[in-house]
């Protein structure tokens, strides 16, 4: 992924926040019938060594993990917040008027081994985290074991798990945080002001990363 500094975030811990905020990641694999990609719900784990781990489950009629072997190459893609941003917003365009328009966006990438995982135990305490993990927060989160034994253990069946190591993370927070304060400034002004729901958002989201990305 191209990173230039500015926007390249160097944190890990930063990183993973991203994705336990946006869980719903972009399973990217390539086999016999070339690329294959799917959004799916990740949860983060430790495994047995203490390594990080996404961790995700297919359905078993999708076939994309009959292209996973032991170890096979992933890339898992996280989209976070994204809004467009307009050149009108800058103090530069009553300047000069050598602006243009652009995006701001929050994305991470993660790169490591996939492997296959179709043991019982491992499917429940994945849909267990899964569905903690979504559930939190609720007035009455529904779990798991709310539901039929019989029909759990057929649903199981249905699904498969899949685990991928951790071997790279990368992650951009492009805020236009690379913007003379005064541009800055107009931007996080201009998103707070906008109609849609995602504008407000975009701007408080700058505004608490604000010490981060523009130390």
């Amino acid at each position: 992924m191209y990173e230039p500094r500015h926007f390249k975030i160097e944190a890990r811990e930063e990183i993973l926040s991203v994705i336990r905020a946006h869980p719903l990641g972009l399973l990217v694999t390539t086999g016999e019938n070339g690329i294959e990609a799917n959004p799916i719900p990740f949860t983060l784990a430790k495994d047995g060594e203490g390594r990080d781990v996404l961790r995700c489950h297919l359905a078993r009629a999708n076939a994309q993990w009959k292209s996973i072997g032991a170890g096979s190459d992933a890339l898992v893609v996280f989209q976070g917040m994204d809004h467009y941003v307009t050149p009108s917003w800058y103090a530069a365009k009553r300047e000069h008027g050598k602006v243009v328009p652009t995006w701001n966006y929050v994305h991470v990438q993660v790169r490591g081994q996939a492997y296959i995982r179709e043991d019982a135990e491992f499917l429940l305490a994945q849909l267990n985290a899964l569905t903690d993990q979504s559930e939190a927060g609720r007035k009455a989160p529904w779990k798991v074991s709310d539901a039929p034994e019989a029909y759990l253990a057929a649903q199981l069946r249905g699904i498969v798990g899949i685990e991928i190591a951790i071997e790279s993370l990368s992650g951009k927070y492009k805020l236009s945080q690379n913007r003379s304060e005064e541009d800055f400034a107009g931007v996080t002004e201009g998103l707070g002001a906008e109609t849609d729901a995602g504008g407000p958002v975009m701007a408080a989201f700058i505004a608490e990363k604000s010490g981060l990305i523009r130390p």
